[in-house]
């Protein structure tokens, strides 16, 4: 299993008009996880790109538990539980920095997709070679 924590600050525009991180945010957040997930392993959305795939999102989901305010430090954890297969999920959990509450919760899915043809592939080795170490069992 790969568990990868980031933090970022809430920025005012974040916020809306209630004056708590928009819902919408958290996907953004999830990003921030996801890419700063990849380059601690090595492997930063540039590199993927220079070898010819992409990683687009099929599916994304977001649970709301309690609001995160403006200038607060968050902490996004990334987490991939299940070695690559053809679909990659990653499982994300947004927390207050300051006293480990939960704040939102969620998971995305991706595939990689060939840049030329924008089909659907198997995870390319740069990807497999850069996670396996996390996942013993299936090395």
């Amino acid at each position: 299993m790969l568990i990868y924590q980031t933090e970022i600050r809430v920025r005012y525009a974040d916020t809306d008009q209630m004056q708590f991180v928009y819902n919408g945010k958290y996907f953004e957040y999830f990003e921030v996880g996801r890419t700063e997930m990849l380059r601690e392993i090595g492997l930063p959305y540039s590199i993927i790109e220079k070898e010819g795939y992409q990683l687009p999102v099929l599916e994304a989901y977001a649970r709301y538990h309690q609001p995160a305010y403006y200038d607060e430090v968050v902490i996004i954890k990334s987490i991939l539980k299940e070695y690559p297969s053809l679909k990659i999920h990653i499982d994300y959990e947004v927390l207050r920095k300051e006293t480990n509450e939960l704040i939102a919760e969620g998971f995305t899915v991706h595939a990689f997709i060939k840049k030329e043809n924008k089909k659907i592939t198997r995870p390319p080795g740069i990807f497999i070679n850069s996670v396996k170490r996390f996942f013993s069992d299936n090395v």
